[in-house]
Formats: C-alpha cells, sequence, structure tokens
C-alpha cells in the first residue's frame, strides 16, 4: 500500500480566547471565514484564513466538555499557540491500514461535521474524517490526518482574498534539542518527506506545493528572530508560521494601521506572538 500522506493541508492554532484570537488575526491584514461551531459534545468553534491550496486555523474552547479535556489541559501546561499539523490525504479509514502495514501508529479514526455560513446567505455543511498519528510517532506538538468530504463548503474563493496579500502556507519551524533526530521521525508522515540541512537545524520536505517544516536549535530559533519573545508561544509544539505573501509593503501598511509591531527577518517581515495568540508569524515573498 503506497504512503498516504501528500503533504500539508493546514494547520491550526490552539487558543485561550476564540474571539480575541480573531481580532487578533483580522488586525493583522487576514479575512477570516464566519466563526464555526462545533457540536455541543466537542465544545470548541474554529475561525479559518483560507488560501488557494491550504489554510490556517483558529482552535477555541466555547465550553468545558469530556471531549475537550485533553485541549483543556494542553493549554494549561503549554499554553496557547501553534499546536497542530494536518497531512493531506484522500480516506482516512484507508490511510490508517496504509500507515500501519508501515509500522506507523494512529488513533483517533472518526468523522464529523459543522455548519458552515456561506457567502449567499445561505448554510452549507463541512464534513471530515480524520485520524492522528500516535503521541510517539510526533517529537513535538501533533500531527494528524484530514480527509476533506465537502472541499466546496472550505475552500470559498471569497475568503482567498487577504488584505495583507498573503497566499499561502510556506512553512512552519519548531525549536527542537535534536533537529535532526526529530525531523527524521517526522519526514516518515509524508510520502515524500524528504530531509535536508539548514543553518541551525533541518527542513523536512513535506511534498510538492506543500509547505515544509523546519526543526531548528533553540540558539537558532532566537538568531533568526531576535527581536520576539519565544517563550510566548506553545511550548513543545510549533513555534512559527511562516506564510507566502505577495506585496510585503501593503502587508506593513496592514501592521502599521492597527498598530501592530514588526521586525524585519532575513526573508521578509516578522509578528511576534503576543499579536498572534502565541504564534510568531513570518510573511516572506510568494
Amino acid at each position: 500500500m503506497t504512503h498516504p500522506a501528500k503533504g500539508i493541508d493546514h494547520c491550526f492554532a490552539l487558543v485561550d480566547d476564540l474571539d480575541a484570537a480573531a481580532a487578533q488575526f483580522q488586525a493583522l491584514g487576514f479575512t477570516l471565514s464566519p466563526r464555526g461551531a462545533h457540536s455541543a459534545a466537542k465544545g470548541t468553534a474554529n475561525y479559518t484564513i483560507m488560501f488557494p491550496n491550504d489554510y490556517f486555523e483558529l482552535l477555541g474552547i466555547l465550553a468545558p466538555t469530556e471531549l475537550n479535556a485533553a485541549r483543556r489541559e494542553t493549554l494549561a501546561t503549554q499554553g496557547q499557540g501553534l499546536h497542530a499539523v494536518a497531512c493531506r490525504i484522500d480516506d482516512a479509514e484507508e490511510a490508517a491500514k496504509a500507515l500501519s502495514a508501515r509500522g506507523i501508529a494512529t488513533q483517533g479514526l472518526g468523522s464529523f461535521s459543522r455548519p458552515v455560513p456561506l457567502p449567499d446567505g445561505s448554510e452549507g455543511v463541512a464534513a471530515f474524517s480524520t485520524v492522528a498519528f500516535a503521541p510517539e510517532e510526533t517529537p513535538l506538538g501533533s500531527v494528524f490526518m484530514c480527509q476533506h468530504k465537502t472541499r466546496e463548503t472550505v475552500w470559498i474563493p471569497e475568503l482567498f482574498d487577504h488584505a495583507n496579500t498573503a497566499c499561502g502556507l510556506d512553512a512552519i519551524l519548531a525549536i527542537s534539542e535534536t533537529p535532526e533526530k526529530d525531523a527524521k521521525a517526522f519526514a516518515r508522515l509524508w510520502a515524500a518527506g524528504q530531509i535536508s540541512e539548514v543553518e541551525g537545524g533541518y527542513k523536512v520536505s513535506t511534498g510538492p506545493n506543500s509547505a515544509s517544516l523546519i526543526l531548528c536549535t533553540p540558539d537558532a530559533m532566537a538568531a533568526r528572530y531576535p527581536a520576539t519573545n519565544l517563550a510566548a508561544t506553545a511550548q513543545g509544539a510549533f513555534t512559527t508560521l511562516r506564510l507566502k505573501t505577495h506585496d510585503l509593503d501593503r502587508l506593513k501598511s496592514c501592521l502599521e494601521q492597527s498598530d501592530v509591531a514588526f521586525s524585519e527577518t532575513l526573508k521578509g517581515v516578522c509578528v511576534g506572538p503576543e499579536f498572534a495568540a502565541g504564534v510568531v508569524m513570518e510573511f516572506v515573498p510568494a
């Protein structure tokens, strides 16, 4: 059986206050979807920031329930920020079988749906099946796989237009004490997973037209973002979301209008986690 994971589909930030996080990302110049409420049993809701090929999600807890106890524990022990990466797959059930045949453990196979307000004022349904890699397969954070059953109610073209001109995921960065070891472990999670050395760490290529995953030593991450308080990011998870951006000048204008401080990086512009719900946001030329 072939390896089912074709790249990075999306990633999500688990946040303390969902609507406050949404306001922060609107201030950065993003267009957000309407808030999507999950079931009462889940007790969660989300906003999405959509791009033509992938997306970023803000996930928050509206009410404590048995099903969100683990997420509440994550927030309490690791803090808000970039906690999870979702892989592209065609079929969740088949993915679990194919990975098992390769000796890669998974857990939590299941399906769910949520209502979606549509641009014409009607309401649709977004339906998914997901399955997660077992914790022992992921050195940092959480990685799961997501089968989209109703892409038309998730990838809504009206949501692709962002005032800051962001247009897609470029890379996800994480702090690692053992970046080569962790990169090799992560590379197993994608069919096209390959590692290469970068300054201060290792990069995992996850597939064609897919964001990469970069593991950096603590010193290397600090050197990349010297003006940033990395302690305010999710600990033991992912640190930075790097986005492809058409026009950095328009991005800077959005940030200045919102009184959001930013700094220059070697590749682009960085916004600290205090302005982005615990996520370091880096914007680079598309």
